[in-house]
């Protein structure tokens, strides 16, 4: 299939490997930043088959793992009300909060539905105009734009029983975050090829200027990512910064255009809590004034529950990279797939459970 079978190329794999292991002189630490990329990673084993001196580390970028506890207990308080509809991404529906889940919730007589998209979400309050219907807008900055659409496209219609429970948060704020604390260790990443595929890379250049490592964004197939870690590696060896992109098939500087626009138009940068990190300084987006109508946490007056973290749980540490998820103590002990203390355990592109999956020990 093209675009797909050239990239699971072992051939090419191989040789891609093996320049690494040329290329690479001295000790470096590199994340991936996205979970879909952690997941290809340990499915394909790349993390065993790279030079001992080439470490890979996994960062926040799955949406569903930094959703902050407060916003699932948000949704929660919500979806028990008489009369509401909570609509939500099938990720979200096992994540913990502080004592069940919206599958939980469910099966106690929530109306808890999975949709694919805000638009269906939309749909189901045209449907349903009697009831409230709320979609659980979480994500990156790929998920940014189609929640936007569907506040807009909501404003357009009039249509006074939808709102959004926002907890959109974007990856440059992250990024420096992380090279701004004490234990930092990582040297390069690799960025999300999804992520620069809307926004576009030139956001990361001052970063990499700022704090004076390479950015790659990169794809998901063995060997995009393998590229991408062989052209983090050159630029390591040579003393350089910067962003190389090597994922152009998808991506190009400035992103898309359309989507940035849309999602300008009805968000607003804000400060935002990431779940087990804390509050990343104008890190998420927030409805605008003019869009606040649909802003559920407002409308359903849930903004003041503020729920406390399992001490058990350090998927903060494994979200920055100070940890490897079989570190600690709990994983596939106290914390596994069915009993989670985290999101990183439950999520399809969490870092725990992706090594849980996977069998890795370290």
């Amino acid at each position: 299939m093209k675009f797909i079978d050239e990239y699971r190329d072992p051939a090419r794999a191989r040789a891609l490997l093996d320049r690494i292991r040329q290329v690479a002189r001295r000790d470096w630490t590199i994340m991936e930043i996205c979970g879909g990329q952690t997941h290809s990673i340990m499915r394909n084993g790349i993390d065993q088959l790279l030079p001992p001196n080439v470490r890979l580390v996994h960062g926040p970028g799955c949406p569903v793992c930094v959703t902050p506890l407060e916003t699932i207990e948000r949704a929660l308080a919500i979806a028990a009300m008489p009369g509401t509809i909570l609509a939500s991404f099938g990720d979200m529906l096992r994540v913990p909060g502080n004592s069940k889940d919206l599958f939980m919730a469910r099966s106690e007589g929530a109306d808890v539905r999975v949709v694919f998209s805000p638009l269906e979400a939309l749909q189901i309050a045209r449907d349903n105009l009697e009831k409230e219907v709320v979609f659980l807008a979480v994500g990156f900055e790929t998920t940014a734009p189609a929640n936007a659409m569907a506040v807009r496209q909501a404003a357009r219609e009039g249509l006074t029983n939808f709102s959004e429970l926002v907890s959109q948060v974007m990856v440059p704020p992250a990024m420096r975050a992380i090279l701004s604390s004490p234990g930092n260790r990582v040297q390069g990443f690799l960025a999300a090829g999804h992520v620069c595929a809307i926004m576009g890379y030139e956001e990361y250049e001052p970063v990499a200027e700022q704090f004076g490592v390479p950015i790659v964004p990169a794809g998901f197939e063995p060997v995009d990512l393998l590229d991408a870690i062989l052209k983090t590696v050159e630029l390591l060896e040579a003393g350089r910064s910067g962003v190389v992109n090597a994922y152009g098939r998808v991506v190009s500087r400035e992103g898309n255009p359309q989507a940035r626009r849309v999602m300008q138009e009805v968000f607003e940068v804000a400060d935002r809590p990431w779940r087990g990190i804390g509050v990343i300084p104008a890190s998420g987006l927030v409805l605008r004034r003019e869009y606040e109508r649909f802003d559920a946490e407002k409308r359903f007056d849930v903004g003041h529950i503020a729920p406390r973290e399992s001490p058990l749980c350090r998927s903060g540490e494994v979200l920055q990279g100070h940890l490897k998820p079989s570190d600690c103590p709990a994983f596939a002990r106290e914390c596994t797939p069915q009993t989670p203390l985290g999101a990183t355990m439950v999520s399809s592109e969490g870092a725990c459970a992706a090594y849980y999956r996977y069998h890795r020990k370290s």
